[in-house]
Order: structure tokens, then C-alpha cells, then sequence
């Protein structure tokens, strides 16, 4: 890039750069806020809600990319408008394709970091998102404890606690075990904390009692400082994680195994999402181009480009919606999945075709009879 083309390309990257940067921040306190409930009622540490929050990130970053770079571009250029500077970059010699290379280029860079996203960010994300997922909904510890109330898990064990501070001890926790032959046994403890020993789940509790009730009736009594009792043989999971199209890597999506199909998708649906991934970097490159048309593509106005921005918008809100819809009729009906390519392709050619188009100026139609008869009565 020659000089000029290097200050349009660091004018029109720092909005764009600012624009995804706020739209992100929006997603990320989006998802923050539903995450609470991993807080609230699973008992999990801030941590966890935070790591649940960024794992959601690449699936929006892959949504927020193209209007991020369509509302910075136009940010950018009607500025660079306003102060004149698109008409002095034009008087230097600079010809409308050279100008327009920088945020093109900018729209390359936004479009192969989609990619990257959508391939590979997005669904080791997804998966582990999952996973973490199922660990919360799987673990004992989260199941059996609920601050001032008694809580019944497997096999009739019940647990009582009547504070969770939050760096995750447990005050005053109570356990009652009842056994096949008759025998009850109970446990209290001032302090106790769930842990894992070697993999497994328990919960050590110190400075507590114990009391035994055999079946012959007879009832013994304890004390101790510190003991730890085994929560593994009440922690065995039948479940298994299940995934969705949207965490399968693309080779999985081109190549599904059979259990994948009987689990995730059916082979439409699996495909659908692949071309997805792949087209949705084209939409950045269709944002651009119609960030571009809308500033660049007409006459200079000094009343502004609010009607050519909004007809822009809509053009691109169009363009996105019925993306969508073609992603979700491709699952059904494989053929549809070129026009998961073909639609932004072609929306891009028609802005550039524009953008250039409207540099030629516009022949008025002329009717040869109305000029006859205008001539006549001149």
C-alpha cells in the first residue's frame, strides 16, 4: 500500500476494530447475565460463570464480525466524507479501485478470522462449553447442596447445610444415611468441603460426630477431627454428553460417523451447518461492499447520506436474514446449500457493480415522439 492507502486502511480499521469491540461487549454481558443462574442455583464459583461466558464468544464473534465491520466502515467513511478527505484522496490521482483496496483488504483480514473462527474456535469452544456444562448439571456436590434445606440424593442420603460461604466451605453440614439392613447412620460437622481424591467425589468434614443406629436397636456415638467420607458409590452418571451440529468440528460435519448421525443430526442437517461455517465468512465481504456503495457510490451530497445508508442497511438486513433461512431449508433439502454461497457472492458483486456503475453518468431515455411534439409547440 502506497501512503494514502495506508491511512485509509488505519481510518477505516480503528472504527471497525471499535465497533466490533462494542458489539462483543454487549454479547459478552448477554451471556454473563444468563450465566448467573450457574451462580444462583448450582452454587458454582465466579470463575465458572466467567469461563462459561468466554467459551461463548467465538459463536458470537462469527455473527458480530460482518455488522461490526458494516457499522465501523460506514462510521469511517461518511467521516472521512464529511471532512473532504474522499475528495482530496481523489484530486491526489488516486482512481476509485485503488481508494477502495484498503477496506477491502480490511474485509479479507475480517473474513479469513471468521473462517478461522467458525472451523476451528468455535466448535472446541462449543464442546468444551458442553462439557463444563454437563460437569455442573453431573456433580453431586451442586445436587446435594442447597443453603437451609434438607436435599434427598441417591439411595436416600440426605444433606443438610446451613451456610455456603463463597469460597465453597460449608458451615454446620449434617448427612443421614440410611442402609439396606436397617442401620442409619448420621454425620455433623462444623466445617466440611467437597473435594476429589484421586478422581473421586467426597466430602471431608472437620471438628464433627457421628451416630450409628444398628437394627438390633443398639445406638453408638463418636467424635472426630477430621473424616472423609466417600461420595463415589452415590455419584455413578448413566448420562453421557450430548452434542449439537454447532459443536462438531467440519471434518465431522462432512464425515459424520454413524453414531454421530444417530446422536447429533441427521446427514442434511450436518451439512447444512458445514456450508454455513464456511460461507459466513463471505458476509463480511459483502458488508463491506455495501458499506462502500452507500458512501461511494453516487454523486457528493451535502444534505448527507442518511437515505443511502438506511437503503444500505436494509439491503444487508435482507441479505442476512434470508441467509439464515437458507441455512435452515439446506437441512432438508441438500441442492440449497449453493445458495449458501451463491447469496452473499452475489450480493457483493451487485454493490461493487454499483459502486463503479454510478461513476458513468446516466443517459436520459429519450422519446422521440415527445421531443417531435415538444419541438412543435416550442
Amino acid at each position: 500500500m502506497n501512503l494514502i492507502q495506508g491511512y485509509l486502511f488505519r481510518q477505516i480499521a480503528k472504527p471497525v476494530l471499535g465497533a466490533c469491540a462494542a458489539l462483543a461487549g454487549i454479547g459478552i454481558l448477554s451471556q454473563s447475565l444468563d450465566q448467573l443462574e450457574v451462580i444462583v442455583e448450582r452454587g458454582q464459583s465466579v470463575w465458572v460463570m466467567v469461563k462459561l461466558t468466554l467459551l461463548a464468544v467465538p459463536q458470537l464473534l462469527a455473527v458480530i464480525i460482518p455488522i461490526g465491520l458494516f457499522v465501523g466502515a460506514l462510521i469511517a467513511l461518511t467521516r472521512l466524507q464529511r471532512e473532504q478527505e474522499i475528495t482530496a484522496v481523489f484530486a491526489s490521482g488516486v482512481t476509485r479501485g485503488q481508494a477502495i483496496r484498503p477496506p477491502i483488504r480490511i474485509a479479507v483480514v475480517a473474513a479469513l478470522l471468521t473462517l478461522l473462527i467458525t472451523t476451528v474456535v468455535q466448535p472446541w469452544a462449543q464442546r468444551e462449553a458442553r462439557a463444563q456444562a454437563f460437569a455442573i448439571r453431573t456433580d453431586l456436590a451442586a445436587l446435594l447442596v442447597e443453603e437451609g434445606r434438607f436435599v434427598q440424593g441417591p439411595d436416600g442420603l440426605t444433606v443438610y447445610v446451613q451456610q455456603i460461604e463463597q469460597s465453597g466451605l460449608l458451615k454446620n453440614l449434617f448427612i443421614y444415611l440410611p442402609r439396606p439392613d436397617g442401620e442409619a447412620i448420621t454425620w455433623d460437622a462444623a466445617e466440611a468441603r467437597f473435594e476429589r481424591i484421586d478422581g473421586l467425589p467426597v466430602v471431608t468434614m472437620i471438628n464433627g460426630s457421628t451416630t450409628r443406629y444398628s437394627s438390633r436397636g443398639v445406638l453408638t456415638f463418636g467424635s472426630f477431627a477430621r473424616n472423609v467420607f466417600d461420595l463415589s458409590p452415590y455419584s455413578a452418571q448413566s448420562e453421557t454428553i450430548r452434542y449439537k451440529p454447532s459443536d462438531l468440528y467440519l471434518t465431522q460435519l462432512l464425515n459424520p460417523s454413524p453414531q454421530e448421525l444417530k446422536d447429533v443430526g441427521s446427514a442434511g442437517e450436518l451439512a447444512a451447518e458445514a456450508h454455513s461455517r464456511l460461507s459466513a465468512p463471505l458476509y463480511a465481504l459483502v458488508a463491506m461492499a455495501m458499506a462502500l456503495t452507500a458512501i461511494l457510490g453516487g454523486a457528493y451530497s451535502r444534505t448527507g447520506y442518511s437515505l443511502r445508508i438506511a437503503k444500505a442497511a436494509g439491503a444487508f438486513l435482507v441479505v442476512r436474514v434470508v441467509g439464515y433461512g437458507i441455512v435452515a431449508a439446506s437441512a432438508w433439502n441438500g441442492w440449497l446449500n449453493i445458495f449458501q454461497y451463491a447469496l452473499p457472492l452475489a450480493a457483493a458483486a451487485i454493490s461493487l457493480r454499483l459502486l463503479f456503475r454510478a461513476l458513468k453518468p446516466r443517459r436520459r431515455r429519450v422519446w422521440l415522439a415527445y421531443e417531435r411534439l415538444k419541438a412543435r409547440f416550442a
